[in-house]
């Protein structure tokens, strides 16, 4: 392992981050389990930064991908695409968008980066809208609107960002309001922003903030935003590349807890729909997703074999309702959690939904972050058998806990203990 870590840092760059004092080869998996080189056993909970969404090694997964490789695993989407489109009908019906148009690109990021070339199109302006604490890819673009300084290399964009209050509801200066008087503060908040710039082309916003630490505005926000951004025209792109696919428990799509107004206007996934493989998306409007008025295709989104997988996970999620399995053992772990912090003076805040849930770490008696426990308890965990991440806009100090949505309540119980007991050992 130390052979391979020194190999890493000889051909790999400084940034390109390892979790772990002494880094992790994973070299198989099954179910909700990870094993690593040494022959270790892990639960995981973070389904390789919430991407094994149904479980490792589905069995219908694996055999999609087998037998389209077998016919034949890449064409480009200069030819007609059968797993493609078929998967396009699918997630064009279930986005909720009327008149949908899909397009397939490699990741979350590239989805993105799509969906804000749409948008300033669509609105000939570059100026943008983004959420403070947000993060939405690594690309030149994205990094632009990413409201989250660890994650955001340069200052340089092509886009004009304004970033808008919202997004995290128990810091900032509108914290100590009730529910209703925050988003109400919020709202008033981007009407003056929107005062004093001409329209933006968008607003881009994560239903709940990934890299961010799991936080959320309460329910509702982002649908009174809509109702400002409709009268001059902005579009709403609801980035669910972390939030989408039944995740959250209650809803299919995050957006949904915000969605009085409706759909947004443009929709973004990626991650857990290829349960490993690499596809993300962009849902829009017809008259938004046809703005382009020159060629453009994609090398490898929409590859056949990823397609295949999309559709075989797809599948197997909503025959088995991994929705409500989320819910309902994302709520039993949910709970666990907050007993276990109810005692422990360093956990701020355990937050989420379904099954995807933050602990917010601080040092004792005070609000200010402890990057340095949560690190300590990611070692712990690990220790123990449970593999989980860690986020957060204030150094890092969340932890992320994100299993596979197969997850079984006596898995939940289990990594419970493990994360239990890592707690303790830094507090």
């Amino acid at each position: 392992m130390n052979d391979l870590f020194a190999r890493h840092r000889q051909v790999l760059p400084d940034w390109l981050a390892l979790y772990y004092d002494e880094p992790l080869e994973i070299t198989h998996g099954e179910g909700r389990h990870v094993w690593d080189a040494d022959g270790n056993r892990y639960l995981d909970f973070f389904g390789g930064i919430l991407t094994t969404m149904t479980a490792h090694a589905l069995p219908e997964v694996t055999k999609a991908v087998s037998e389209q490789a077998g016919r034949i695993i890449h064409s480009s989407t200069l030819y007609l695409n059968r797993p493609m489109v078929e998967l396009a009908e699918r997630i064009a019906q279930l986005s909720g968008i009327p008149d949908a148009r899909v397009f397939f690109t490699t990741s979350g990021t590239e989805a993105n980066d799509t969906a804000l070339l749409l948008a300033t199109t669509y609105r000939r302006t570059n100026t943008v809208l983004a959420m403070r604490n947000s993060y939405h890819g690594r690309s030149f673009s994205s990094v632009g609107i990413t409201g989250n300084k660890g994650w955001s290399p340069t200052s340089l964009s092509p886009l004009q960002t304004l970033y808008v209050h919202g997004g995290v509801r128990t810091r900032g200066p509108f914290a100590e309001l009730n529910d209703r008087d925050f988003i109400a503060a919020c709202v008033a908040d981007l009407r003056d922003l929107l005062g004093h710039t001409r329209p933006p082309a968008a607003l881009i916003a994560e239903p709940i903030q990934g890299v961010g630490g799991f936080t959320s505005p309460p329910d509702g926000l982002y649908a009174a935003f809509r109702k400002v951004l409709q009268e001059q025209g902005i579009l709403w792109i609801a980035d669910e590349v972390q939030t989408g696919w039944g995740r959250t428990g209650e809803h299919f799509w995050g957006w949904q807890a915000h969605g009085q107004s409706g759909p947004p206007d443009i929709l973004t996934f990626a991650k857990g729909i290829g349960n490993g493989m690499s596809i993300g998306g962009v849902v829009a409007r017809s008259e938004i997703m046809n703005c382009l008025d020159s060629n453009s295709i994609s090398t490898f989104g929409g590859t056949q074999i990823t397609m295949a997988a999309g559709l075989a996970n797809l599948s197997y999620l909503l025959e088995h309702d991994l929705q409500g399995n989320a819910r309902r053992v994302g709520g039993l772990l949910i709970e666990r959690l907050r007993a276990v912090a109810a005692q422990l003076p360093g956990v701020r805040e355990v937050r989420g939904r379904g099954l995807m849930l933050g602990v917010e770490l601080v040092k004792p008696g005070t609000d200010e972050a402890d990057p340095k426990s949560a690190s300590a308890v990611l070692e712990a965990a690990r220790e123990g058998g449970l593999l989980i991440g860690k986020g957060g806009g204030h150094n890092t100090s969340a932890l992320r806990i994100a299993p596979p949505l197969s997850l079984t309540v006596a898995e939940a119980e289990e990594g419970a203990a493990i994360l239990e007991q890592a707690l303790r050992s830094a507090y």
